[in-house]
């Protein structure tokens, strides 16, 4: 159950309070976004914009390993720089991911500009299937509805593969 549901007599105010007290307790919260009919899961972090860093989302992946995902990425980032769009990173017990930046990110992470303003920065961890293909190639074999790609891939040039 969300939040919301779990509080029924709450107000938007309200649930906007109870984010911002865990970001403040952990530094970033992660806000999931369920499936409908035609548009798969999807999750964003809130609250890396409090330390001047991008937000990260994920599309195509089941809350739980969005979660998982968006927290591991995240912490990292705190602790280091963030992913430069364009990297290939083989997650350690996680996928393959692309990192692309999110050209129009207040179109997306509702939750973020409502806490932040409509000028957070986003990149997406884009993750490749089990065969190591892509979103954007023939043979991804993804999810119903797929994994929508938010940004424009980094010209090949401009491509790095780490691990």
């Amino acid at each position: 159950m969300c939040w919301q549901c779990d509080h029924p007599g709450a107000t938007a105010s309200d649930y906007c309070e109870h984010l911002v007290e865990e970001i403040a307790r952990y530094g970033w919260i992660v806000q999931g976004v369920e499936r409908d009919r035609i548009h798969p899961p999807w999750a964003y972090t809130v609250g890396l914009t409090e330390a001047d860093l991008p937000e990260l989302v994920v599309t195509g992946l089941p809350s739980w390993r969005a979660a998982a995902l968006l927290n591991g990425v995240a912490e990292h980032t705190v602790h280091a720089e963030p992913p430069v769009p364009g990297t290939q990173v083989q997650l350690v017990d996680g996928p393959l991911i692309e990192v692309v930046r999110i050209p129009v990110p207040d179109a997306h992470l509702m939750v973020a500009v409502g806490l932040y303003g409509p000028d957070i920065r986003a990149l997406q961890l884009v993750h490749a299937d089990d065969r190591g293909h892509w979103p954007w190639d023939s043979y991804f074999r993804g999810i119903r509805g797929g994994q929508p790609v938010l940004g424009p891939r980094e010209p090949e040039a401009r491509r790095t593969r780490i691990g």
